[in-house]
């Protein structure tokens, strides 16, 4: 099964991440985050099947997320609002995302993703 690997390609995490895909044989297609948004009906199936909170889905650390000030405003809207909201720019969702059949993992926690991909 080939993985959706959801990039930003001079994102450092989301290097280690590819280099961890490599090193242990998964095929994924990968996916530039800012010139190939994730639309909001993807990111609402993705939070669905993860089982996330919907705030791992943002890159809080992120300079746009700051901008916005999305700390305080989060709290206030709803989910199809913050499906929306992540849609609209590439950077402001976490970082990487890898879709693998009912599998969703945002950013890259090696741990997380060997529990995840390789104990199943």
């Amino acid at each position: 099964m080939k993985a959706l690997f959801v990039e930003y390609p001079s994102c450092s995490t989301c290097q280690k991440a590819r280099r961890w895909l490599d090193a242990h044989e998964i095929s994924y297609e990968s996916r530039h985050i800012k010139d190939q948004r994730p639309t909001a009906e993807e990111l609402a199936a993705w939070h669905k099947k993860s089982g996330l909170d919907i705030k791992k889905f943002f890159n809080t650390s992120g300079m746009r997320y700051k901008e916005l000030q999305l700390k305080d405003k989060l709290p206030d809207m709803t989910l199809e609002e913050k499906y929306a909201l992540l849609a609209t720019d590439g950077m402001l969702v976490k970082r990487p995302v890898l879709v693998m059949g009912e599998t969703v993992l945002t950013g890259f926690r090696e741990a997380e993703w060997e529990k995840a991909l390789l104990h199943e």
